[in-house]
């Protein structure tokens, strides 16, 4: 069986190079960008099973780029990967209809749950937020 496809957006390297480790030996990461630009074309190109994106990302932010995401395709599965853990960051993200919302400092524990979960049809929220 193929393993489930991941494309990863954040604009730091650091956090790129720490995810796809975290999570290669589950999924297949087929790209990362630093841009919701960049987002945008590779999501198209690759039509990945799951998108991992941060919020705050140059060119095109990530609820932007979720927002045109959601438009083209709204089963594209999209999970926020973010420091912001602000209940009102947290609603906003859910009302565009991204499929989860993990917070950095929780990935450890929280990713490869959110990608199993967004996979199998649901939502999830990291457990660290206090909503």
């Amino acid at each position: 069986m193929e393993r489930p496809t991941i494309l990863l957006a954040d604009d730091e390297s650091a956090v790129l190079d720490r995810v796809r480790r975290l999570l290669e030996s589950q999924f297949q990461v087929v790209e990362t960008v630093s841009d919701g630009q960049a987002l945008l074309a590779a999501a198209d190109r690759l039509k990945p099973d799951v998108i991992l994106a941060d919020i705050s990302m140059p060119v095109l932010n990530g609820f932007e780029a979720a927002r045109r995401l959601k438009a083209a395709a709204p089963s594209t599965r999209i999970i926020f990967l973010t420091v912001h853990e602000e209940p009102a960051v947290v609603t906003e993200a859910l009302g565009i209809g991204v499929n989860g919302y993990v917070v950095k400092r929780a990935a450890a524990q929280d990713l490869v749950a959110a990608i199993r979960e967004v996979l199998e049809g649901r939502c999830f929220v990291s457990p660290a937020l206090s909503l």
